[in-house]
């Protein structure tokens, strides 16, 4: 595969609209949302300027949203790069890439292809494909090599980027990665018209319902905004091709395993694991009695630990599967203190 690579200056200025499309109803505890957005996100603001980077995939032309953030305290000449998960989009690093930056660094936040302000082509997803995109990035912003943070879906990519281009990785950092296990071993595959179906099926309610699993308290100042963004996508006149490209990525996740490159590792890693997170790929394909032995982070972490050598890992109480978010003091502070080894 050819890849063409051009970076637009381009800056989006976006106006807030972080408000509720509708107040609650009377009586209702939770809003409703009835104004559209675009797949693109085209009207959601991100706390940075974002720019484009130009890819061609399968002669396709797409491209690739990311912001580029610089050091605001004393710059120590080192850079992070940060991927983000399957259910989320590069603007959440939000308090990451602040408390990074402070501490001098460089942090690179792509939305990888299929997600955030990128494009969302029907094409072959694969972690090679989004970790050679990732790479591409850094080649025109001139990083040579950058710590990597990856959160749940991201922490996949980031196995797989670690392990293709080991020289340009200084860090891994690992939060709460889904793919701690093999989920073919236990969840039968679906045909992507079946998760297609199933994406367009989804209710605002189902969509919180979903969303409510991942922390282990819901403060809806932090999280009602993803459930906002997933179910006014869902009123998009293009949302059929948003379903697509998320089924499309979830059988990326299934099919392309990364458990047993974890010996592989050869990077400084942090294992960043929220204890009460119990996060399953295909949840919903399998039984209660099947589900009670998927998830289980505080055993997944463990053993992870052992087989990434020289790993570090840190177990964080009363905390799901979103640390930087739900515990951003905690979570900071355990990552600067390994960056800066």
């Amino acid at each position: 595969m050819v890849l063409r690579v051009a970076v637009f200056g381009l800056v989006v200025t976006l106006f807030p609209l972080l408000i509720w499309a509708q107040a609650p109803q009377a009586g209702s505890a939770e809003p409703e949302y009835t104004a559209p957005l675009g797949i693109a996100l085209e009207a959601w603001p991100y706390p940075w300027p974002v720019r484009f980077l130009e890819l061609d995939i399968e002669g396709r032309r797409e491209r690739m949203a990311f912001m580029d953030v610089p050091p605001t305290g004393k710059a120590n000449g080192r850079s992070v790069m940060l991927f983000h998960g399957k259910n989320f989009f590069g603007a959440y690093w939000e308090g990451t890439a602040r408390a990074l930056s402070a501490a001098g660094y460089r942090v690179v936040i792509p939305d990888q292809i299929g997600f955030g302000k990128s494009s969302k082509p029907d094409v072959h997803y694969s972690f090679d494909l989004l970790a050679a995109n990732s790479a591409r990035l850094l080649d025109e912003l001139g990083v040579r090599e950058t710590a990597v943070v990856g959160h749940s879906l991201g922490g996949m990519l980031a196995v797989r980027f670690t392990r293709t281009y080991p020289e340009r990785v200084t860090h891994l950092v690992l939060e709460n990665p889904i793919g701690l296990e093999d989920y073919r071993l236990k969840v039968p595959p679906r045909p992507t018209d079946a998760l297609v179906a199933n994406e367009m099926n989804q209710t605002e309610a189902q969509i919180r319902a979903f969303l409510k699993m991942y922390p282990a308290h819901w403060v809806p100042e932090v999280f009602e905004r993803y459930v906002e963004v997933r179910s006014r996508i869902h009123l998009s006149g293009e949302f059929p091709r948003w379903a697509r490209s998320a089924a499309l990525t979830y059988q990326m996740a299934y099919e392309q395993p990364v458990r047993s490159e974890f010996p592989l590792i050869r990077r400084p890693t942090l294992l960043v694991i929220g204890q009460a997170d119990r996060t399953v790929l295909g949840r919903d394909a399998v039984s209660e009695e099947v589900k009670a032995t998927l998830g289980l982070y505080p055993e997944l972490g463990r053993a992870a630990a052992r087989d990434i050598p020289g790993a570090q890992l840190v177990e964080l109480a009363d905390v799901g599967h979103i640390p930087h978010l739900e515990a951003p003091e905690r979570f900071h502070q355990a990552l600067l203190e390994f960056l800066g080894r």
